[in-house]
């Protein structure tokens, strides 16, 4: 490290940072990153939403201690209704950010509420790029986001490939990986429809997925994809019986 133009600050977190990246396991001085705080519209979003689908859906999360609550972190789910999103989040105790097409917030009201739910819009055109960006930004400012690594939601309630994207994303933070599973969404409001059902829904949270260099030494869209469908078949493991 050339530590010319550096505090001493500087140089230790260069140094953290390298030894995170080859594997080892390294304790913050200063505690934990502190987790994003919920603002009043999250606040209000995140219990009505979990109050609503217990009453409508007999709502549940299995193995919410799971969950990574500090740090950059990625809750990556499984993709079968607009409920995802919001019932998602309530697998984590601090807020986390979601993507969204930019055009949703082109109207008044979707255009003042949405960005305090922490949502951000990501160009339609060229999306892929855009949203990637965004993601890469998020968890390097140590925050936590979701990302669906289907990438779309499903036609018929079953897993879908992963796309590469996800993978692109950990090459390029090293950040950990939650992998979810929700049950139960595609039958309360299968993608087309209009009609919505009360159909129970549960979200089952799986153990932690840690990255190092070493995950990432081969690089390009291969290694994108391996990385991607690693955690797709993490996802893929788990049910609400086993729990996995």
């Amino acid at each position: 490290i050339d530590t010319s133009a550096l505090t001493i600050d500087s140089v230790v977190d260069q140094i953290m940072q390298r030894l995170v990246r080859k594997g080892l396991p390294v304790q913050s001085q200063t505690g934990p990153a502190r987790p994003q705080r919920m603002n009043p519209y999250y606040w209000l979003g995140y219990t009505l939403s979990r109050l609503l689908a217990q009453v409508v859906f007999r709502f549940r999360i299995l193995h919410r201690e799971r969950m990574i609550q500090s740090g950059p972190v990625i809750l990556a789910m499984n993709h079968q209704s607009f409920f995802d999103p919001p019932l998602a989040g309530n697998a984590s105790d601090r807020a986390i950010f979601f993507l969204a097409r930019k055009t949703l917030l082109e109207h008044w009201f979707w255009g003042w509420l949405l960005p305090k739910l922490n949502v951000i819009p990501v160009d339609q055109e060229g999306s892929d790029r855009s949203a990637l960006k965004a993601l890469i930004r998020i968890l390097r400012a140590e925050q936590a986001t979701l990302v669906f690594p289907e990438g779309a939601r499903t036609l018929d309630g079953n897993l879908q490939p992963a796309q590469p994207g996800l993978g692109l994303v950990i090459a390029k933070t090293l950040a950990p990986v939650v992998p979810m599973r929700i049950f139960g969404a595609h039958e309360a409001w299968p993608r087309g429809s209009k009609k919505i059902r009360f159909h129970p829904i549960t979200i089952v949270v799986g153990h932690p997925i840690f990255f190092t260099e070493a995950d990432i030494a081969e690089r390009g869209k291969d290694m994108y994809q391996r990385l991607s469908e690693r955690v797709m078949n993490e996802i893929a493991k788990l049910t609400i019986d086993g729990n996995e």
